[in-house]
């Protein structure tokens, strides 16, 4: 059976694992997973994540983070751009998530950028996901 929305399967599987309090969860990768991971990272919602090879597509081990009490740094996860419905926006449009304390990640020109960094770039993109 094929798969219409990797990337929707990717941040589900990411949402599961903070829920049953998993610290890490395999994703199959793919150059945009890669990327949305490593802005993840970036911005401190996951630990890190390691590439593994498989001989087909490889898959990436994100490792999740917790604080002392537990509770997940990603609060919430959402697919906001999907196959059935794409969501564009201008640099003038870009939307803050809750009021700039989550990320809204967004694949422009320039590459895959938060939505920070695509305010500053002046550029805007389809708008893949909110995290907070």
């Amino acid at each position: 059976m094929s798969m219409t929305d990797p990337i929707a399967d990717m941040l589900t599987s990411i949402r599961n694992a903070c829920r049953a309090k998993h610290r890490k969860v395999d994703v199959p990768a793919s150059n945009m997973k890669q990327r949305i991971v490593d802005i993840l990272r970036e911005t401190n919602f996951i630990e890190d994540y390691i590439y593994i090879e498989d001989n087909r597509q490889g898959y990436l081990r994100i490792y999740l983070k917790y604080d002392a009490k537990e509770n997940s740094f990603i609060k919430g996860i959402k697919r906001v751009s999907r196959p059935g419905l794409r969501k564009y926006v201008g640099h003038q449009n870009i939307p803050k998530v809750l009021n700039g304390l989550g990320i809204a990640i967004i694949s422009t020109p320039r590459g895959v950028l938060t939505d920070e960094q695509a305010r500053a770039a002046g550029v805007g993109g389809e708008v893949i996901c909110y995290v907070w």
